[in-house]
C-alpha cells in the first residue's frame, strides 16, 4: 500500500531567498512551518492513493459505474503518476521547486473539487486522472526541497518524520474513506473523501508561497519531450486493452493495441539508447547492474500484486461479506498494523540480513494469502473481522518486511551522480505496477463476477485473485536473488 517518489538528486542549487545557504542549520518557526506544509502536501497525495478503496462500492452504486469504470478510478490515478514522476522532477530543477509544487497543488486541488462534484463515472474518472497529474508534479518537489533545505541532524529528523507520514497515510487513507462514506455528511455519501482536499490544498498554497524556500539546479537538463511522449503512449496502449478487453470479448483491436504498445516501447528504448549522454529520460546504463535491474523487476511485481489485491479485497469485504465501509476500513487498519510491525523489525535489523529478510517477508505473505484463501473458501458465512485477523495481520507483516530493504538493496550500488534518476525509476516502477495490476482485475476478478453483487461470485473471484497474488509473491521472492546476500559485499 505504500509508495513514494524521489526526484533527481540536485547537485548545485541556488540559495533560497534570505538564506546564505540552501540548508537550514536551525529549526526556527519558519522552517517548522515549511516542513509541516511539505509533509501535509505529501500526506494529501498519499491518502488519495488509497482513500477511494473503501468507498468503491458506494461510488459504484451512486454513479452506476460498471466494473471497467471502477478499475479506471484507480488506474486513471496511477497512470499519470507513473508517466510523469521523472518529468515532474525535471520541471522543478528547471523552473524552481516551490513554483512547480504550488502549480501541482493547484492542479490537484482543482481536480479534487471536480471529483467531489462529479455527477457521473466518466467525469469522476477524468478528474481522478487530473489528480494523478497534480501528484506527478508535486511529489518530486517535496523530497527535493527537504533534501536541499535541511542539513545535518535536522535532515535526519525531517526524513524520519517523512517516513512516519508515509506509514500514517497507509492507515488513514482507507479509514478516512470508510468513515466519511459511512458518515454520509450532508447526504453526500462518498463525495467528502475528495472535497476534504480543497481546504488542505488551499492551506498548502497560502503557507507554501510564504514559507517554503525556492531552489533550482543551475545546470539542469531539459526534459526529453520525445521520450515522455513515447513512454506515455506505450503505457496507455498496453494498459487500455488489458482493462477493456474482457468487456468486449477480446476483439482483434485489443491485440492490435497491445502489439502497438510493445512496438512503441521498442521505439522508446531505441530513442533512449541514442539519447544516452544527452539528458535521456531513462539512464539505461543503470540496468547493467543485476542488483538494480532485479530490484526494479521485483518492485514492478510488488506494484502488480498491490494493484490486484487491494481493490479486489475491498470489493470482497463489502460485496462478498456484507461489511460496512467502516468495518472494511478496520480490516485495512489490521493489515497496516502488521505492515508497521514488519517494517519495524527490518529497521531494527540494521540491514544485517540483506536480501534474506525481504525474501522471508514475501514467503510469509504468500503463506498467509493461501491461509486466507482457504479460510474464505471453507467458512464464508462465519468469516468476521475477528476471524480473519491472524491471516490479514500476517499478510501485512510480510509485505512490511519487503518495501524498505527492497529499495535500499536495489539502489545500494548506484553511483551518486545517478542516484536521483535511479530513485525516480524505482518509484515509477511501483506506480506502473499498480496501474497494470488494477488492469489485471478485469481478467482475474471482474471476468468471474461479471459485475454481479452476489456474495458467492465475489468470494470465488477473490479466491482466484489470492492465487494470482501468491504467484506474484513467489516471483518477487525469486527476483530478489539478484539482490546482495551480504550488505558488506554488494557484488555478491
Amino acid at each position: 500500500m505504500s509508495s513514494s517518489a524521489l526526484d533527481n538528486e540536485p547537485q548545485q542549487t541556488t540559495p533560497p531567498p534570505n538564506h546564505p545557504t540552501p540548508g537550514l542549520s536551525k529549526m526556527g518557526l519558519a522552517a517548522w512551518i515549511a516542513l509541516l506544509v511539505l509533509l501535509g502536501a505529501e500526506l494529501m497525495d498519499m491518502i488519495d492513493q488509497s482513500v477511494v478503496l473503501t468507498a468503491l462500492p458506494a461510488i459504484q452504486e451512486s454513479t452506476g459505474a460498471g466494473p471497467d469504470a471502477v478499475q479506471w478510478l484507480t488506474t486513471g490515478y496511477s497512470l499519470p503518476i507513473a508517466v510523469g514522476l521523472i518529468t515532474g522532477g525535471r520541471l522543478g530543477d528547471l523552473y524552481g521547486r516551490r513554483k512547480i509544487l504550488l502549480i501541482g497543488t493547484v492542479v490537484f486541488t482543482t481536480a479534487s473539487l471536480l471529483c467531489g462534484l462529479a455527477a457521473g463515472s466518466g467525469v469522476l474518472i477524468g478528474a481522478r486522472g487530473l489528480q494523478g497529474v497534480g501528484v506527478a508534479i508535486m511529489i518530486p518537489q517535496i523530497l527535493a526541497t527537504l533534501h536541499v533545505t535541511f542539513e545535518g541532524r535536522n535532515r535526519s529528523k525531517v526524513f524520519g518524520l517523512y517516513g512516519a507520514v508515509m506509514s500514517l497515510a497507509n492507515v488513514l487513507g482507507p479509514v478516512m474513506g470508510g468513515l466519511l462514506t459511512e458518515a454520509d455528511l450532508f447526504g453526500q455519501s462518498w463525495r467528502p473523501i475528495f472535497l476534504v482536499n480543497v481546504p488542505v490544498g488551499l492551506a498548502v498554497l497560502l503557507l507554501g508561497r510564504r514559507f517554503i524556500p525556492e531552489s533550482t539546479v543551475k545546470k539542469a537538463d531539459r526534459p526529453d519531450l520525445t521520450g515522455m511522449l513515447l513512454s506515455a503512449l506505450a503505457i496507455v496502449l498496453i494498459v487500455f486493452p488489458l482493462s477493456e478487453g474482457h468487456l468486449h470479448h477480446w476483439p482483434l483491436w485489443c491485440f492490435a493495441l497491445l502489439a502497438a504498445g510493445l512496438l512503441t516501447l521498442g521505439v522508446f528504448l531505441r530513442h533512449q539508447r541514442r539519447k544516452q549522454g544527452d539528458a535521456p529520460l531513462v539512464t539505461l546504463s543503470l540496468f547493467r547492474s543485476r542488483q538494480f535491474s532485479g530490484g526494479m523487476a521485483a518492485q514492478l511485481t510488488h506494484g502488480l500484486l498491490c494493484g490486484l489485491f487491494f481493490m479486489t479485497w475491498t470489493l470482497y469485504l463489502q460485496r462478498g461479506l456484507g461489511m460496512s465501509p467502516f468495518h472494511a476500513a478496520l480490516a485495512f487498519v489490521l493489515l497496516s498494523l502488521g505492515e508497521l510491525a514488519g517494517a519495524t523489525i527490518v529497521a531494527k535489523s540494521g540491514g544485517r540480513f540483506a536480501r534474506r529478510l525481504p525474501q522471508a517477508g514475501a514467503l510469509i505473505a504468500a503463506a498467509s494469502m493461501a491461509a486466507y484463501g482457504l479460510q474464505a473458501d471453507a467458512g464464508q458465512a462465519d468469516l468476521t473481522l475477528p476471524a480473519m485477523t491472524a491471516p490479514v495481520v500476517l499478510i501485512g507483516f510480510g509485505l512490511g518486511m519487503v518495501s524498505g530493504p527492497l529499495a535500499d538493496l536495489s539502489l545500494a550500488r548506484v553511483p551518486h551522480e545517478n542516484a536521483g534518476a535511479a530513485s525516480g525509476l524505482f518509484n515509477t516502477a511501483i506506480h506502473l505496477g499498480i496501474a497494470l495490476g488494477t488492469a489485471l482485475t478485469a481478467l482475474v476478478f471482474f471476468a468471474t463476477t461479471g459485475g454481479s453483487l452476489g456474495a458467492g461470485l465475489n468470494r470465488d473471484a477473490f479466491i482466484t485473485v489470492l492465487w494470482w497474488v501468491g504467484g506474484l509473491l513467489a516471483l518477487m521472492w525469486a527476483l530478489m536473488f539478484c539482490l546482495p546476500k551480504h550488505t558488506d559485499n554488494p557484488a555478491d
